[in-house]
């Protein structure tokens, strides 16, 4: 995750990366749920489309489907991949019992399936933006087989 205020934020609490982030889930994992399924630069590119995100399996296919006009901003593909992968995480926790945030040690977030699987959701958030693959839905589905 590369959200430099968030991260000075949650990092006061703890000396290595990512420790404050996992003290903020085991304190509150549904305020950390919501924070992350805000994406909001993500939700303005889909609704200047037309589209708006319910955070349902169906909304991933949509995403797929848009013109990928944020290709052109370099600077925007970064924050736009993460609210991607923050995304794709929403859906599966809203959609897949037991799932939920987790965090590696290095401070990456990641999706923990009900079968004890980590998914690294932002790294395929990224992926989707720079090059359209994994499709999100396609991610989705993956999450789902397990």
């Amino acid at each position: 995750m590369n959200i430099p205020f968030l991260d000075n934020w949650l990092n006061r609490r703890g000396t290595e990366r990512g420790t404050g982030l996992a003290a903020a889930l085991a304190d509150d994992p549904e305020g950390i749920t919501e924070l992350f399924s805000e994406c909001e630069m993500l939700r303005v590119q889909a609704r200047a489309a037309g589209l708006e995100l319910d955070e349902s399996p169906r909304s991933l296919e949509a995403l797929d489907q848009l013109m990928p006009r944020w290709r052109r901003d370099p600077e925007l593909v970064p924050w736009l991949g993460n609210d991607a992968g923050f995304y794709l995480g929403t859906v599966i926790i809203r959609s897949r019992p037991g799932a939920c945030w987790q965090v590696w040690p290095n401070g990456q977030p990641v999706i923990r399936l009900a079968s004890g699987r980590e998914l690294n959701v932002v790294e395929w958030g990224v992926s989707w933006a720079v090059t359209g693959s994994p499709e999100l839905s396609q991610a989705y589905a993956e999450a789902s087989e397990a």
